[in-house]
């Protein structure tokens, strides 16, 4: 059984699944995360997105991914749901046992679970309809999914944040 050698960009690309068990394994690993450059995203979705996007460019011609290899993101992300989601519970005099369950929601379902729906479906509808038949690279589900995530960051800047100035205490649970 001889092997066909196989272009350069395909051969230098991981799997799907390599990439995720990467991702993962890093989620825990504190010291490896690049949190300053991933504070640096989030500056710059406000102040100037195409900077953030350049970059994902940058990554793709570097690392020959799309998609962001470290978590810290995602992790300060979440850091921010916390803080807003707590904010949320006073402003609204939540009990702490609707609290957590406002937190679990937003992070888990608002963020996480609808998210990889979103990116699940886009990746899909790209990869199947959008791509030119002679092309050998597939759009990343990773690069989906931070996609994704750069463009709930904002609009949960201000509903989460700057709403809470605003409130007037009218709602009634």
């Amino acid at each position: 059984m001889s092997s066909i050698p196989l272009p350069a960009t395909q051969r230098d690309c991981m799997s799907a699944a390599a990439k995720r068990w990467k991702y993962f394994r890093k989620i825990f690993k504190f010291e490896q995360m690049d949190f300053e450059f991933a504070f640096w995203q989030m500056l710059y979705l406000f102040i100037s997105p195409q900077k953030v996007y350049r970059n994902f460019h940058y990554r793709k011609q570097t690392k020959s991914q799309f998609a962001r290899d470290d978590p810290a993101f995602l992790l300060l992300f979440a850091a921010w749901l916390c803080v807003t989601s707590i904010g949320f519970a006073i402003v609204l005099k939540l009990s702490f046992l609707q609290f957590i369950h406002f937190l679990l929601y937003t992070i888990f379902v608002d963020c996480i679970i609808i998210g990889i729906l979103v990116a699940t479906f886009f990746w899909f509808i790209l990869n199947r309809y959008c791509r030119k038949k002679d092309e050998v690279q597939d759009v990343e589900w990773g690069y989906t999914f931070d996609v994704h995530l750069n463009a709930f960051f904002p609009p949960l800047v201000l509903l989460h944040f700057f709403q809470l100035f605003f409130y007037n205490g009218t709602f009634e649970i």
